[in-house]
């Protein structure tokens, strides 16, 4: 059970990533300044939207769309990369027979589950974008930025398990994506004529 991403977006992705990282003044996309500073503006994470916006080459023939689009695969690469860096926790996990560790286990398999679920919410709302149901695309991502709660809230009500700190980088990671996108996808429901 494998979240479901876009064809080699993962990998170009990753490139663009540590591309990104290895020479942050490189502009990968020629893109439409104008229109990525305009729709990041609404967003809660304007940082955030620039970069990830600038990063894809795709950006510079998108529209506002199109830049909904890019930014939920970001969240389903985010998702996906923590699904699978929760399953690779698990495995590593699974040799030892203590109590904690059985408890630990508990909770990862939980989480596993719940970034699994955030894919699937922000694959649903790429299916709406589609078909121009914002209301439904909104739902979804509202959703997407929730599961991490489910995951962090679980950690809570075992007192001896620790929340690894990589875990709430990937978590606010997330949660600030999916900000972004509610920002964008606001903006379509708006544009398109609702209250």
């Amino acid at each position: 059970m494998s979240p479901k991403i876009p064809n080699n977006f993962y990998i170009l992705s990753i490139f663009l990533i540590l591309y990104t990282t290895i020479n942050p003044s490189t502009n990968l996309a020629t893109a439409d300044d104008e229109l990525i500073r305009k729709t990041c503006k609404t967003t809660k994470y304007i940082d955030l939207c620039i970069s990830s916006l600038k990063s894809d080459p795709t950006s510079s023939q998108s529209d506002l769309k199109g830049l909904a689009t890019i930014m939920i695969n970001v969240g389903i690469l985010n998702a996906t990369d923590t699904y699978s860096y929760l399953s690779t926790q698990l495995q590593s996990s699974s040799t030892s027979t203590t109590t904690s560790d059985a408890t630990l286990k508990k909770v990862v398999t939980l989480c596993a589950q719940k970034y699994y679920n955030a894919n699937d919410s922000l694959n649903s709302c790429n299916d709406d974008l589609s078909f121009d149901n914002y209301d439904y695309a909104i739902m979804h991502v509202t959703a997407a930025a929730d599961y991490p709660n489910v995951c962090h809230n679980a950690f809570r009500r075992y007192r001896g398990v620790a929340y690894p700190s990589a875990l709430k980088v990937r978590e606010d990671g997330l949660k600030k994506i999916c900000g972004v996108v509610l920002g964008i996808l606001n903006q379509l429901y708006n544009d398109m004529g609702n209250p």
